[in-house]
């Protein structure tokens, strides 16, 4: 359901089509997953609050929660969607450094901490 229905192999593609003649209840959520992840691919942020509008409408509770999240801080899930900058390097950055804090936990002080980082590759 998640993937692009042009990258799936035929075996997976015909699995999924089983699937959703088995259970026509998947095939309204399986749009609106495809429909998000279009948006977030091809960048069209504008097209959020319609998703939205939709989504909300299907009254799907899987979905529910994820649209109450997304509502909760909208504009940034916009600009998230629109724009192509994002702040994954940093977090790269933060998710390392907390890393070389955990092994050193209870071992040392900041100040070593502080060279570990700085020196290391």
């Amino acid at each position: 359901m998640i993937r692009h229905p042009a990258n799936l192999e035929e075996e997976h593609a015909r699995g999924l089509a089983q699937i959703l003649d088995r259970c026509p209840e998947l095939a309204q959520p399986t749009a609106h997953v495809r429909a998000f992840a279009v948006m977030m691919s091809e960048r069209h942020g504008d097209q959020l609050h319609k998703w939205l509008t939709s989504a909300r409408a299907s009254d799907l509770p899987g979905l529910n929660s994820f649209i109450r999240g997304v509502e909760r801080d909208q504009a940034a899930v916009t600009a998230g969607l629109t724009h192509a900058w994002s702040s994954g390097p940093v977090e790269g950055h933060v998710n390392r450094i907390k890393m070389i804090k955990r092994q050193m936990f209870g071992r040392a002080n900041f100040d070593l901490l502080r060279k570990r980082i700085l020196l290391t590759p």
